[in-house]
């Protein structure tokens, strides 16, 4: 499950697993990183306290994001750093476009922070708002809304059985579909609310019982899967050999996609899996940050390039 959906009610985000992104990047000085999840800047401002003569670009297709966090890491770090308002999904076209040719490193942090979850509209399912999901509004035009009122029943149990991996989806869909006749879904707490409703009763949990159906929303309105596809074999074009990719994953089906693809990349001779095992975070960082507790790491080192 992805645990981006419950954690501590902060808009503060803290970044996961920064000491092992680190490690596994393996900064040099003079070389070139890419932190494809900007976000509030905590792993490229890591990068670039790690090692001086290193510089970093940074990717973001939310504008507020960038809006909030670029200015305070230009102003300490300066040329070192670079921000590009874009989707990781698209990034040979914003590399050809910024004339970058070749990284040595990149990084790219799955998870949904927590200003999403508490700051944007149709995240959360505790706070009231615009039932939105959209990462980028200025990129897209679905909202979780417009899939909600009018998807069919069979749409709506694929996207929260598959996404969400709820197994009372149809259960659920058939209730949105019921209660969308009699009026239509236009606020978070309104759907939470049906949901929560429309599955059998358990013993008393600290995960809402919306949220897994919340988590497939999101995911199917911005196409999450689609795009961390798609930025994987881009990012196997963009590295140089000996440079290194680390994703960091929050769902199982982000962390298999990454899995089976390092390994399919193994297995044809072009990288090397230097995570044998999957990294998870120590307890004391759970302890610290409750949202690192279902985050993965997996990195691989380049050996030839994927043209």
């Amino acid at each position: 499950m992805d645990n981006q959906q419950e954690g501590t009610q902060s808009t503060g985000h803290k970044s996961v697993l920064v000491e092992e992104v680190i490690k596994y990047l393996h900064i040099q000085p003079h070389k070139l990183y890419m932190d494809v999840t900007f976000g509030a800047g905590g792993h490229t401002r890591a990068i670039l306290e790690k090692e001086p003569n290193a510089s970093v670009v940074a990717f973001d297709w939310d504008a507020k994001s960038i809006e909030l966090y670029e200015p305070l890491l230009k102003e300490e770090f300066g040329d070192r750093l670079q921000v590009i308002w874009g989707n990781f999904a698209n990034l040979l076209y914003y590399c050809k476009k910024n004339k970058i040719k070749q990284v040595d490193g990149i990084l790219a942090d799955f998870g949904t922070s927590q200003m999403h979850i508490f700051d944007r509209s149709g995240f959360s399912v505790r706070k009231d708002s615009e039932l939105d999901m959209r990462m980028s509004p200025a990129h897209q035009q679905v909202t979780a809304a417009h899939v909600v009122n009018t998807a069919s029943e069979e749409k709506l149990t694929q996207i929260f059985l598959q996404l969400g991996e709820e197994r009372h989806a149809r259960l659920i869909a058939r209730a949105l579909i019921e209660r969308r006749q009699k009026k239509k879904f236009n606020t978070t707490l309104d759907l939470a609310t049906v949901v929560a409703h429309a599955i059998p009763m358990k013993k008393y949990s600290r995960i809402h019982p919306a949220t897994k159906v919340f988590q497939a929303l999101r995911m199917y309105v911005n196409r999450e899967l689609d795009n961390i596809n798609s930025f994987l074999m881009a990012a196997m074009r963009l590295l140089k050999p000996g440079g290194r990719l680390v994703c960091i994953s929050f769902h199982s089906l982000e962390d298999r996609l990454v899995k089976t693809f390092f390994r399919e990349m193994e297995q044809k001779g072009h990288v090397e899996i230097i995570t044998k095992k999957v990294v998870v975070a120590s307890g004391e960082e759970v302890a610290r940050n409750p949202s690192s507790r279902s985050a993965k790491l997996r990195a691989i080192e380049i050996t030839s390039r994927s043209n």
